[in-house]
């Protein structure tokens, strides 16, 4: 190749690169669902979106998973059953997560009572 043709490589390419680059972030596919700048958790060998998943008992379940608790439904994400050994029926209460179930009573726990 003659000098004049390595010139106008390098130009071209500098001219391309400058065009990507003046467009913001690269653009991806429709559907591919690539979060590269935002954070991710890890449950067990999988990542997650901690927008939309907690990791509870090693699995990734959604957010919005209620499970029952006595006779009330709680929030796996964000609340957690617990037996309720203080009263004379067998009762659960449904705590917030990290609150540890041994705990008497806190303002914004709810008592369900048993499902017969």
């Amino acid at each position: 190749m003659t000098p004049r043709c390595y010139i106008l490589a390098v130009w071209a390419s500098l001219c391309i690169i400058s065009l990507l680059c003046s467009q913001g972030a690269p653009v991806f596919p429709k559907g591919a669902h690539l979060m590269l700048c935002q954070s991710h958790s890890r449950c067990g060998d999988r990542f997650y979106d901690p927008q939309q998943h907690c990791c509870y008992d090693n699995a990734v379940v959604p957010l919005s998973t209620s499970p029952k608790c006595g006779n009330c439904t709680f929030r796996i994400c964000f609340e957690q059953c617990c037996p309720w050994s203080f009263r004379p029926q067998e009762t659960f209460v449904v705590k917030v997560r990290g609150q540890a179930c041994s705990f008497g009573p806190f303002p914004g726990d709810r008592v369900c009572s048993s499902v017969s």
